[in-house]
């Protein structure tokens, strides 16, 4: 797929908050710093689309991104940021949960996993959670320029391997380094398929 326009939408804070759903949506959620609006911002090589921050927790509204005019980006809070308080981190939680669930236009999530690190409980939770729910989903592994490519590989493995207990199949999985440039071509490959658009 060829990125010819990208332009923000607008911020909902509520899933009635939420633009009319023209277009399909692609969602891409992860714990807080697994960079997730780096990741947008190289897929539509634009930088500055989706704000990035040295600070977990940056993103706390579901941002909408018109990509072409065929589908739509959307950027969702990170989870698990310790930082914020209790009450915010439900907000988050109630309304993120609210869109995964509910959002009609919805039509493939992309959970991003930090590639450096042995399965996290709390991104092996999330996952079960949209199994359970129905949601389809697909993982990125991210950051793979700051690890050994063996490392990543295996550290997906043993993901998948926490995983396969609550799924009867195994979901897509890609690697990613907006460092190194990888995975950009695959990842726009899956999603023009999730949505229907030309590649």
């Amino acid at each position: 797929m060829k990125i010819k326009s990208a332009r923000f939408v607008t911020s909902s804070s509520t899933l009635a908050d939420c633009p009319g759903a023209s277009l399909p949506e692609v969602a891409f959620i992860g714990r807080s710093n697994v960079g997730k609006s780096s990741l947008l911002n190289f897929l539509c090589q634009q930088r500055g689309l989706a704000k990035t921050s040295g600070k977990p927790g940056h993103t706390r509204t579901i941002n909408f991104f018109a990509i072409n005019d065929t589908w739509c980006a959307v950027d969702l809070p990170g989870y698990g940021y310790a930082k914020v308080s209790k009450t915010e981190r439900a907000r988050f939680s109630g309304f993120t949960s609210d869109y995964l669930e509910f959002r009609e236009a919805l039509v493939q999530v992309y959970v991003l996993i930090d590639s450096r690190h042995e399965p996290q409980r709390i991104d092996v939770d999330f996952t079960t959670w949209l199994v359970e729910r129905g949601v389809p989903f697909s993982l990125v592994f991210t950051k793979t320029d700051k690890v050994k490519p063996g490392r990543a590989r295996a550290n997906r493995d043993l993901f998948l391997e926490a995983l396969a207990e609550y799924t009867n199949g195994t979901p897509a999985t890609f690697f990613s380094s907006t460092e190194n440039k990888e995975g950009r071509e695959e990842i726009l490959t899956a999603i023009a398929a999730h949505t229907g658009v030309a590649k």
